[in-house]
């Protein structure tokens, strides 16, 4: 009869390890500090999240990496989900993957499932990095006479440990509720995060 009580004990134990309880991270105070990415195959995941957001997260945020992001090879949710539907018995999945993880503090290193679903997707197309853009949403900010912003939280992990070297939430500049330009500066911001080693002017567009 003392075998439940110390299953539990020993879950709680080894999420504690998993998630910090500390405050999620704000725009600018990041968590970790993104590696070089250049000659990785990193495969990006489709925006888990959108809420109030003018225009398509996932092109925009492809757009900006392929811009800034030389060296890398991209692997966007369009090649990700053909490799999918090749392989249905696969069970991988791209969409509605278990994050909520992230929404409890630092996140050193994530588990079943999610760490499941990117190990199956990621031995499709060869991939060593995910990043996963976990939820884009705009907000009023009042500082800015009412402008509208929008942010967009995202991960990295290194799919053979779960290892998650950067968490963090960037944002666009302030403009209109409706014009599409707030989306492509918060994808560019996420860019300029993440492809922290690439100087202005020295950039090609690769990708694919």
């Amino acid at each position: 009869m003392r075998l439940l009580p110390l299953a539990a004990l020993a879950l709680a134990l080894t999420l504690s390890g998993c998630a910090r309880k500390a405050a999620a991270p704000e725009p600018g105070s990041p968590q970790g500090t993104p590696p070089d990415l250049r000659g990785s195959r990193v495969m990006v995941l489709p925006a888990q999240g959108v809420a109030g957001v003018v225009g398509d997260v996932d092109a925009e945020l492809a757009f900006a990496l392929r811009d800034r992001g030389a060296g890398v090879t991209w692997i966007f949710p369009p090649r990700l989900q053909q490799a999918l539907d090749r392989s249905p018995g696969l069970g991988g999945r791209i969409h509605g993957l278990p994050v909520g993880v992230f929404g409890a503090g630092e996140v050193r290193r994530v588990g079943d499932p999610l760490y499941g679903d990117l190990r199956r997707v990621a031995a499709l197309v060869d991939a060593e990095v995910a990043l996963i853009p976990l939820r884009a949403w705009a907000w009023t900010d009042e500082s800015a006479g009412g402008a509208v912003r929008v942010r967009v939280s995202a991960a990295l992990i290194h799919v053979r440990t779960g290892r998650v070297p950067w968490f963090g939430v960037v944002e666009g500049e302030p403009g209109p509720a409706a014009d599409p330009a707030g989306l492509a500066s918060a994808a560019e911001a996420l860019a300029r995060a993440l492809l922290w080693y690439v100087v202005t002017g020295d950039v090609t567009h690769q990708g694919r």
